[in-house]
């Protein structure tokens, strides 16, 4: 699928959402990123791709270099108000890198505040345990971030994926890219909670 082009196909659930992809320069797992992007665009929906520096962001496929999609604004021109939802791609670098992103995680955090629906797989959920997200809430990761995620005051849980309500927005979390049919399936209903009102 050609990502610049972002044609609907099917069912148009999500017609008018601006959805942001935030991605680090290097990292973001590629499965993760790319099957979750053809869901929403398949849906209707708009995909905003979101990184700290201009230019490309390569993905990765596990530890090998994948695609590079081009990044369409950059952190520093993009503001919470101008997107419907936010997806948070996965891999260990692309969560460590964003983590340590202070504009990254203003941005989760006003998407939070926002009560914006927030997706976020695999390794994606370190970015909200920087920024002070996951108290009270159910979600899962990557079994990895299990102790990271107990400690911030998180019910993490070992399930495909986990939809939680308790909290400002919706937040959708699933554990790898085996889980992503789930994942996006789960994604494109509750993003499409939002376009209908």
């Amino acid at each position: 699928m050609d990502f610049e082009d972002q044609a609907a196909i099917g069912d148009e659930v999500l017609a008018g959402l601006e959805v942001a992809f935030l991605v680090a320069p290097e990292g973001a797992e590629e499965s993760e990123t790319l099957r979750s992007w053809e869901a929403v665009a398949q849906a209707g929906g708009h995909a905003v791709l979101i990184s700290p520096a201009a230019g490309h962001a390569q993905l990765f496929d596990g530890l090998d270099r994948g695609t590079k999609l081009p990044v369409d604004r950059t952190l520093a021109e993009s503001s919470p108000d101008d997107f419907d939802a936010l997806v948070l791609p996965g891999g260990v670098a692309n969560g460590d890198f964003l983590r340590m992103e202070g504009k990254a995680v203003d941005l989760a955090r006003a998407m939070f505040a926002a009560g914006k629906p927030v997706a976020a797989v695999c390794h994606a959920p370190w970015l909200l345990v920087e920024a002070d997200l996951v108290s009270g809430r159910s979600l899962t990761s990557w079994p990895s971030l299990r102790t990271d995620i107990r400690n911030a005051g998180g019910d993490w849980r070992d399930e495909p994926v986990v939809v939680c309500e308790r909290g400002p927005n919706v937040l959708i979390t699933s554990r790898r890219p085996d889980d992503l049919p789930i994942f996006c399936d789960s994604l494109v209903q509750r993003f499409a909670e939002v376009a209908l009102g």
